[in-house]
């Protein structure tokens, strides 16, 4: 069986997160999200909040679950039985990260391969960063995000209003 293992914060998912992961599942058997717990991120949503948003976000999709984990992505792949880990990319910037992100997981698990994605155009100036700031500031984000999520935001900005 291939898995794969697709992480991210998730904070929160966004439609872009949910187009990448159709599309990665359709190449493998088991789709794996990761939602890192990410200590070096201020985040909005606790990883048990995150990792159910990310569940119920991806409910529909046969061949895809959701993990939370931490510490070194390479031996969450490598737990998880999986052979390789999706990234999405929305523009040449990402590239340059996330190419140094990819040499050094590969220089400490080899046998891992990275699968990069490119994002669909409509979803290339879309961030959880940018999705924050429109929510907490009022703005709309039901075209950009999950029903579940938007809510989950306009309750969270009410909370810390």
């Amino acid at each position: 069986m291939k898995r794969a293992v697709y992480p991210g914060t998730f904070d929160p998912i966004t439609k872009g997160h949910l187009d990448i992961a159709q599309r990665a599942a359709k190449l493998v058997d088991e789709l794996i999200i990761g939602v890192a717990a990410d200590t070096y991120k201020h985040n909005l949503f606790s990883l048990d909040e995150r990792v159910a948003l990310v569940r119920a976000a991806v409910a529909e999709f046969a061949n895809v679950r959701v993990e939370g984990f931490e510490g070194l992505l390479v031996d969450f792949v490598r737990s998880q039985g999986a052979c390789a880990i999706v990234r999405g990319l929305r523009a040449v910037s990402d590239f340059e990260y996330e190419f140094q992100v990819y040499l050094m997981n590969k220089r400490l698990s080899p046998q891992i391969e990275t699968i990069f994605l490119m994002t669909t155009d409509n979803y290339t100036f879309l961030s959880s960063s940018i999705v924050k700031r429109v929510a907490s500031l009022g703005g709309s984000v039901s075209n950009l995000v999950p029903p579940e999520v938007e809510s989950a935001l306009k309750l969270k900005f009410r909370q810390t209003s």
